[in-house]
């Protein structure tokens, strides 16, 4: 898991909000094909917004951890049915890379 303070996690929910939901999770749970694509999504940007569409509201509190753990992200927010999630890569353009220090 990646070591966040609290300064940087403020920092990202608020770049976390102007981003549009990239994917999202249905009805169906966590699955192997929506793991991937959201693995894929933070590969290329590091951090991303993902709507829980199927889950109920309890069931969001324990899919958006599961989901951060599985992806080894860090679970930045989780606002209604909307998580924000941040995973750095070392790889990245360094244009593209979320400077997480503000």
């Amino acid at each position: 898991m990646i070591e966040l303070t609290g300064k940087q996690k403020k920092h990202l929910r608020g770049l976390g909000q102007k981003l549009e939901a990239q994917t999202t999770v249905g009805k169906e749970g966590i699955t192997d094909s929506v793991t991937k694509n959201i693995s894929d999504l933070l590969d290329k940007r590091e951090l991303i917004k993902v709507r829980l569409t199927g889950p109920s509201g309890e069931a969001r509190k324990e899919i958006a951890p599961a989901l951060a753990e599985t992806l080894q992200a860090e679970c930045i927010s989780l606002v209604g049915r909307t998580v924000v999630l941040y995973r750095p890569n070392p790889d990245i353009k360094p244009s593209h890379k979320i400077n997480i220090n503000g």
